[in-house]
């Protein structure tokens, strides 16, 4: 089973910047997998994590919610086995756990024991 920790995430200021790591346990990010990006609110109603990005295979392709482009940018290294979320022009609306997995949406509903345990980003002032 493909396995991802998430790191990168930290506390900024509003229109500040910080880049996610999402990197692979066992060097399988070289396999056939799409990766994508999502985020949770913890105060949302509803246990749904919202897809932010998602970038394929071999990274020849990438998606991004609409509302995130020109903001939000995916990439991914695969000699390092590792995908990144660059998050530039952070707003507080921003602020929530971050988490990649082999999924690709504009939402996703999996138990959270699907998902790693995430990286805080957190915007304020």
């Amino acid at each position: 089973q493909l396995q991802l920790v998430e790191s990168g995430g930290g506390s900024v200021q509003p229109g500040g910047s910080l880049r996610l790591s999402c990197v692979a346990s066992a060097g399988l990010i070289a396999e056939p997998y799409a990766i994508g990006w999502f985020r949770w609110f913890p105060q949302a109603p509803v246990k749904e994590r919202e897809g932010l990005a998602c970038i394929s295979r071999r990274g020849g392709a990438t998606y991004y919610q609409d509302s995130l482009k020109g903001r939000f940018t995916i990439s991914r290294d695969e000699a390092k086995n590792a995908v990144y979320l660059q998050l530039d022009s952070l707003k507080p609306e921003d602020t929530a756990v971050y988490y990649c997995a082999a999924l690709c949406g504009p939402k996703a509903t999996m138990p959270d024991d699907y998902w790693g345990q995430g990286t805080q980003v957190t915007v304020s002032s």
